[in-house]
């Protein structure tokens, strides 16, 4: 059974239901990563059906989108491209595109790491300073009009600012933080994209790994790690501490499936997900993450005794910092 499509909301864009997230490179915030294997793992994604590829210009300040251009090289077709801008040259609060000109020459950058000549999706990757809201809308919509995006939006939690940003309609997507452990965009974002037709791409499905089920009360991180803020920084390590309780009841509920697949199908089954990004070093991790949509999705029942360990709209997420 070949992967289920879904329309990425006003792009029209028909996207395999299980994409690729490609955070995890040498020189980003995961330990070790090898290029080889990130290589492979993009090859095994498209062999299994996926199609969109989710990356940005500061993961691993940039080789994340270098990665992915060598990969697409010759066969720009078989791919939907989603990248973010934002953080690159940001400092003590003050974004360095205060400028349309300046965030075009931003997106032109984006566009030769990825040796490619459009986008079909951008995202605005940071939320503040307000300010530069104006900036980032007028210059997507200059290069959507341009033929050089399909469309663009936000990567955000904030359910404020996505509206402001959505001032005009002309937002196309939002990426969200979104999973079992993190259920609060059902309060008010999932509702609210499905109402105006905003694709809803779906990061930390798996919580960073927790979902995975691998970690423990014991478990320790590898320097240049920012999950070691789990186990060193007091209030982030009680919250880590509570989720690993939360996935020991997990357990039990993924009956004929793995957990991480579990995970995965529970944010396939809200009707607003149009893709779930889980991230992926290798070609093993993509198997196991993309064979999640190949089995029969969960049933209301099976969902119902999913709230019995994060309910509806609850739930806290953990924040690299």
């Amino acid at each position: 059974m070949p992967l289920q499509k879904r329309i990425l909301g006003k792009t029209g864009l028909s996207v395999a239901e299980i994409g690729l997230g490609l955070w995890a490179v040498e020189g980003s915030d995961w330990g070790k990563a090898d290029d080889r294997d990130n290589l492979e793992a993009i090859e095994k994604a498209l062999d299994m059906g996926v199609n969109f590829f989710d990356t940005s210009d500061v993961y691993g300040n940039g080789h994340s989108e270098e990665l992915l251009g060598r990969a697409m090289k010759g066969r720009r077709g078989k791919f939907i491209v989603s990248t973010k801008i934002g953080w690159r040259g940001f400092n003590d609060g003050h974004s360095a595109y205060t400028t349309v000109d300046k965030l075009i020459a931003g997106v032109e950058s984006n566009l030769q790491r990825l040796q490619t000549d459009h986008l079909d999706i951008i995202f605005d990757h940071i939320n503040f300073p307000e300010s530069t809201m104006g900036v980032f809308v007028e210059g997507f919509g200059k290069l959507q009009k341009q033929g050089k995006l399909k469309g663009y939006g936000l990567s955000t939690s904030d359910f404020e600012y996505l509206k402001k940003f959505n001032a005009d309609g002309g937002c196309s997507a939002v990426q969200i933080d979104y999973s079992i452990l993190n259920r609060t965009p059902e309060a008010d974002i999932l509702p609210y994209c499905a109402k105006e037709n905003i694709g809803l791409v779906i990061r930390g499905p798996l919580a960073m790994g927790l979902l995975a089920g691998k970690f423990t009360r014991d478990s320790r991180f590898d320097p240049g790690d920012f999950r070691r803020n789990w186990i060193e920084k007091p209030d982030q390590h009680g919250i880590f501490m509570e989720d690993l309780e939360k996935v020991e009841k997990l357990r039990p509920l993924a009956t004929g499936r793995t957990l991480a697949q579990l995970a995965l199908q529970f944010t396939l089954a809200h009707p607003a997900t149009s893709v779930v990004i889980p991230g992926a070093k290798n070609p093993l991790q993509v198997e196991a993450n993309v064979s999640a949509g190949l089995l029969p999705p969960l049933t209301p029942a099976e969902l119902k005794k999913l709230e019995a360990v994060t309910p509806v709209g609850g739930g806290r997420k953990i924040w690299p910092a």
